[in-house]
């Protein structure tokens, strides 16, 4: 009888300028600069210029669902933003924002009150003294190009840094911009969990239907 293959599922948090891909012909860094485990892969990207969760796995099928645009499954983000959004802005952002690829969908957002703990940056964010800055929190349940970024200034409050802080129920707690650890069993439990879940809530709202690209 053949036994079930064991999968290895981790949680990075991906530095600033590091891709998401373990070779790069310019000699940038990459994920190979950090993840020693052979045949784990990126479920999904993060663009050079942001920092935060990466769930790497070596099941394909857990990737793909990640990935798949018609689940739904929600990703949080903390979002340092120039300017200090209006409400008209809050409300815009949580209905839904019209982008090049169409109409994001509903997302939930909040203004928070202090900026969040996080370390700095390697190279810093350019701020202007003459107009403050604001972080919010902004959980999505799609993935298009850039799509925070675009959201933000669209809404005319540009994003100067930007941080995934949780995908499910996978977050960044206990790791340092640069470290790792193996997903604990309950951990994994809850993640199958959550795609599970967010599969049956996107069958059921229309709303979450259209498709986008993480």
């Amino acid at each position: 009888m053949t036994r079930p293959v064991e999968h290895r599922t981790l949680r990075l948090w991906k530095p600033f300028g590091c891709l998401t891909a373990f070779t790069d012909p310019q000699g940038r860094a990459t994920l190979a600069d950090y993840v020693d485990v052979p045949d784990v892969y990126p479920a999904g990207r993060l663009d050079r210029d942001s920092e935060g969760l990466l769930v790497l796995s070596t099941d394909p099928q857990l990737r793909g669902d990640l990935t798949d645009a018609t689940i739904g499954h929600p990703r949080r983000y903390l979002v340092q933003v120039e300017g200090n959004p209006t409400s008209e802005a809050l409300s815009q952002l949580e209905q839904g924002v019209n982008l090049r690829d169409g109409l994001t969908r509903p997302a939930v957002v909040e203004l928070l009150s202090e900026p969040p703990t996080l370390p700095p940056r390697p190279v810093p964010v350019r701020v202007r003294k003459t107009v403050p800055d604001r972080w919010l929190s902004l959980t999505l349940t799609e993935g298009k190009n850039r799509q925070v970024r675009r959201m933000t200034a669209a809404v005319g409050f540009p994003t100067l840094r930007l941080v995934r802080v949780g995908i499910g129920p996978v977050t960044l707690d206990g790791l340092h911009p640069g470290e790792w650890t193996d997903l604990t069993d309950n951990l994994r439990r809850g993640l199958y969990e959550s795609l599970r879940l967010a599969r049956r809530t996107s069958r059921s709202d229309p709303r979450q239907s259209r498709k986008g690209r993480r």
